[in-house]
């Protein structure tokens, strides 16, 4: 494994990754791939779904289509969530929808809680200490240090930019907003178009932040990093070799076709 991932990091470059942490594992994707290394020395490969090309190009379509894109590893057959999980968070996402008939302050508690629920069983027993290695894991190679990490020599930051804790800490925002001057009555098809178009919106601004290198820009990350205090912890030795098996498996895949 060393070997391998000294090789990586005499690369002048390498796709681009990104993750998911498990209570029993470590998922890391590339836009070609994804590997699921588990903490009992498991591996899972797949494939990720390639979406048409001018789907890339629409403004908010492009947003979703993304986003759709980096949970497939989660929802599809043969993933990192087992059947009853993946029901679990099909419910959890359909359920927001019935909060358009509640008063506005209920349907905000309401979903307040769900928000909290749902953070708190995805982030179960070994998560935290997981979710820190997988960006440890992502950062080692993109500083092109995966072997001393892999060795315990070096130890990247466990805070990403690119973290889903970071779209979510925009994601809430930007819902209760648009829920406010939504013109129309709430229906069920209504509370669906707010939610739909809050997850757009905030991929386009996901994406725009991305990609500028202004310093005021880099400010809508601040509640993501602040929050990634609480949603991960320093992972020990052992942790981040779980998630560097997952990286050495898609960067394998990605550089040998």
């Amino acid at each position: 494994m060393e070997s391998v991932l000294n090789g990586f990091d005499g690369l002048q470059a390498l796709p681009r990754l990104g993750g998911m942490a498990r209570p029993d594992g470590v998922a890391i994707v590339s836009e070609r791939f994804w590997a699921f290394a588990g903490v009992d020395g498991t591996l899972r490969e797949g494939t990720m779904p390639e979406p048409r090309e001018r789907l890339r190009k629409v403004p908010l379509v492009r947003g979703l289509v993304r986003l759709g894109l980096s949970l497939s590893p989660l929802f599809r057959r043969g993933g990192v969530a087992k059947p009853r999980e993946r029901l679990l968070l099909a419910v959890a996402v359909a359920t927001p929808l019935l909060f358009a008939f509640l008063p506005h302050r209920l349907s905000l508690i309401s979903g307040l809680a769900l928000t909290l629920g749902l953070i708190v069983w995805l982030l179960r027993g070994r998560t935290l200490a997981l979710h820190g290695a997988e960006h440890r894991a992502i950062a080692a190679a993109e500083e092109r240090r995966l072997a001393e990490t892999w060795r315990g020599e070096a130890r990247p930051t466990r805070f990403a930019a690119r973290c889903g804790t970071n779209f979510a800490a925009l994601v809430f925002p930007v819902a209760v907003v648009l829920q406010r001057v939504w013109p129309f009555a709430p229906t069920v098809y209504a509370s669906a178009a707010v939610v739909i178009l809050s997850l757009a919106l905030t991929m386009e601004l996901w994406l725009a932040v991305e990609g500028s290198t202004r310093r005021f820009a880099r400010a809508f990350l601040l509640p993501g990093l602040g929050l990634q205090r609480l949603t991960t912890r320093e992972p020990r030795l052992e942790e981040t070799r779980v998630a560097l098996r997952a990286v050495q498996s898609v960067l394998s895949r990605e550089l040998s076709t």
